[in-house]
């Protein structure tokens, strides 16, 4: 009997660590965080596409995207993306001047950490 109730501890404590090394959150996995246009041509929109997949056990909200300029704007996913599926984040830039450009695109989402930072740059010709 007494060897029984140390089976069962162990097993318990096997469960536990299991249990709490898996993840039970939202968790983003990016293809790139990061894009560089090169050079894009004055008043001439481009756009990225940031893709990533929710590797976490539950599905992923992606509550709002920010820029840091009114010149870039992001179209993302209303819809929960369920765990081990892909989702894009598209950013389009309409340069406003000439010059060199680097923008900074704030994701907000249930997954760890709450909010992650994409970067698109490059350089605006005419």
């Amino acid at each position: 009997m007494k060897r029984e109730v140390q089976i069962l501890f162990i097993l318990a404590g096997i469960i536990i660590s299991l249990v709490a090394s898996a993840n039970p959150n939202a968790s983003i996995e990016w293809q790139e965080k990061s894009i560089d246009f090169g050079e894009v041509v004055y008043k001439k929109p481009v756009t990225a596409e940031f893709t990533f997949k929710n590797q976490g056990l539950i599905p992923l909200l992606i509550n709002d995207v920010k820029s840091s300029c009114g010149c870039t704007v992001a179209d993302f996913p209303k819809q929960p993306v369920v765990s081990g599926e892909e989702g894009k984040i598209l950013v389009t830039f309409d340069a406003e001047s000439e010059g060199q450009f680097s923008k900074t695109i704030m994701v907000y989402s249930n997954a760890e950490g709450g909010m992650i930072q994409l970067y698109i740059k490059g350089i605006v010709i005419k």
